[in-house]
């Protein structure tokens, strides 16, 4: 039986909100207990009022709790059977507070794939490629015209890889689009036209 006939993918609705709590609770950072506070906050937070490294782990669940209940959340669930394995934050570049500082004129229409995070027992079988499938198909059809990727230069480790590969990125038809500094890392902005 060939991996993708086990695993399907669920785009994140309140109604997953317990499945999304019970991957990061347990699964999403097993590996790297030391970000196991962030609840996928990260790129959602105030970054402008407030040290990200001051928050708490309780802190992140319940507000990334508020986030999903108002729709602000985005991204996609990968599951294996009824368990989610992963994850990859998607959703509108505006609601993004951690995407390459830059004048963007065409922010509104611009969906930004931020991260992935696969449970470790369940990497390097292709899911995060189906999730960055999934996410451009759900751009299209939210009506977003670019997909946007940000991929972290020179980083070693599946944990500092979070923003997905480069060659992941262009195998699927991904540009460069250009490179920047975004929060201290060197960046490779990356592109798809999804019209």
């Amino acid at each position: 039986m060939k991996h993708s006939e086990i695993y399907s993918i669920r785009e994140l609705t309140p109604e997953l909100l317990d499945d999304y709590l019970s991957f990061f609770d347990h699964d999403a950072f097993a590996d790297n207990p030391k970000w196991g506070f962030c609840y996928c906050r990260l790129h959602h937070f105030p970054h402008d009022q407030r040290d990200w490294r001051e928050t708490t782990a309780e802190e992140n669940r319940e507000a990334v709790i508020g986030l999903i209940r108002d729709r602000i959340l985005h991204g996609y669930l990968v599951y294996w059977g009824d368990k989610p394995v992963g994850w990859c934050n998607a959703g509108p570049r505006v609601n993004m507070t951690t995407t390459p500082d830059y004048e963007e004129p065409d922010a509104a229409v611009i969906g930004s794939i931020m991260c992935f995070v696969i449970a470790k027992e369940h990497r390097r079988k292709g899911l995060a490629r189906r999730l960055l499938e999934a996410a451009c198909a759900g751009f299209r059809a939210q009506g977003f015209t670019i997909a946007e990727g940000y991929v972290l230069k020179g980083v070693q480790g599946d944990a500092m890889n979070y923003p997905g590969p480069l060659s992941m990125y262009l195998s699927a038809g991904f540009e460069r689009y250009c490179e920047c500094c975004c929060d201290g890392d060197d960046t490779i902005v990356v592109r798809k036209k999804l019209a």
